[in-house]
């Protein structure tokens, strides 16, 4: 499908965070902005993606099994939160928030080998 994230496997980031943004990048404000359908309010000044804000989070816009296959459907429109996760080892070293969030869904931790 056009505009899905080819680079995705494991999706825990998606499966365990909540993603909460500023409401000036949703669409309805910004152009190529998250899709505003896709959010809900959280404060006057934040929004949420839909599926985050609960105790068993998973981002609307994830599609796929986890640790699997997944994509994001509106990658090239995701939130800002989500363009600063980068998955462990992508930039030479461990990052503590993917490997949280993969362990939370019972992955274990990549390894230094892993190549992004």
């Amino acid at each position: 499908m056009p505009g899905y994230n080819s680079c995705l496997s494991c999706g825990a980031c998606c499966a365990h965070y909540r993603v909460s943004f500023y409401w000036a990048e949703a669409d309805d404000v910004t152009r190529g902005g998250v899709p505003v359908e896709l959010t809900e309010r959280l404060s006057c000044v934040r929004l949420v993606m839909k599926g985050t804000n609960q105790s068993n989070p998973r981002c609307s816009a994830l599609i796929g099994e986890l640790g699997r296959r997944v994509d994001c459907a509106i990658y090239p429109n995701r939130p800002q939160v989500c363009r600063n996760l980068h998955a462990s080892w992508s930039a030479g070293r461990a990052d503590e928030k993917c490997d949280k969030a993969r362990m939370a869904i019972g992955l274990a931790p990549l390894e230094p080998e892993y190549v992004y």
